[in-house]
């Protein structure tokens, strides 16, 4: 049995160093215990761990397991053990976006947990052996409405993204239609990793590669007509994107 790095994300301190104590005498490492976003980002950072086990409800942090662990799978893949003394449907559909390894209801029997946790590991890592890594494949298969099946979204088609709610809005060359799909967009850009994708906003993911017209706060996309909006305070970081030939001054003109 090897013994795992786990990351443990729970603002209740009691609960997480008796998690911590469980595993620990299963000969597991917990790499830290993080109470918040920027403790999870932090020590995911200095020391990437195996596997993470998030509960979902966090009291004394603005976002949510289900939030972190969408901006920690931005950074990295790591198998996901979903904890909560919750059950409902809208919570569930949330955490299955992320795609947990496990989700594991409370209370739990601390000496199945280190089980659930090996189970959850080793299935995760067998899954993903045996399947195309999304963050390599030049194409996606997202799902469609009412789960019908898949379609398949080439990569560098992709124009923009767009985050409505609890929409992805995706444009894609060549069609004038907009795709709409049910899913994150923080989760879904972590799959369009190549340099050509610039997150402008936490609702924008731009393909450079389009863009044929910046203005202050907007900017134009090939063979689409409209501007597309974005916060003014990003403009000059937007900017920095591309190779910008700026108007020579009257001294530089002059010689």
């Amino acid at each position: 049995m090897k013994s795992l790095n786990i990351l443990i994300i729970e603002d209740e301190l009691v609960t997480a160093n008796d998690i911590k104590e469980t595993l620990e005498k299963a000969g597991h490492y917990v790499t830290g215990i993080a109470r918040n976003l920027s403790a999870a980002l932090t020590l995911v950072r200095i020391n990437p761990p195996d596997l993470i086990l998030i509960d979902i409800h966090l009291e004394h942090s603005p976002e949510d397991g289900i939030e972190i662990a969408q901006r920690v799978l931005t950074q990295q893949t790591i198998p996901i053990i979903y904890l909560t003394g919750h059950s409902e449907q809208p919570t569930f559909a949330r955490a299955q976006q992320t795609r947990p390894a496990a989700y594991l209801l409370k209370p739990f029997r601390h000496k199945e947990l280190a089980i659930q946790v090996e189970l959850a590991y080793y299935n995760y890592q067998a899954t993903q052996a045996n399947s195309v890594d999304p963050f390599l494949s030049d194409s996606l298969y997202l799902p469609v409405e009412q789960g019908r099946g898949y379609v398949r979204i080439k990569k560098n088609d992709v124009q923009y993204l767009a985050a409505d709610r609890v929409y992805v809005e995706i444009y894609l060359v060549g069609e004038a239609q907009k795709r709409v799909f049910t899913m994150n967009l923080g989760y879904l850009a972590q799959f369009f990793t190549t340099t050509n994708f610039y997150s402008l906003s936490r609702s924008l993911l731009v393909n450079l590669d389009y863009v044929e017209r910046i203005d202050k706060g907007q900017f134009y996309v090939e063979g689409r007509k409209g501007p597309i909006s974005f916060p003014e305070n990003n403009h000059k970081l937007f900017l920095q994107q591309f190779a910008i030939v700026k108007t020579p001054s009257r001294r530089e003109s002059a010689s």
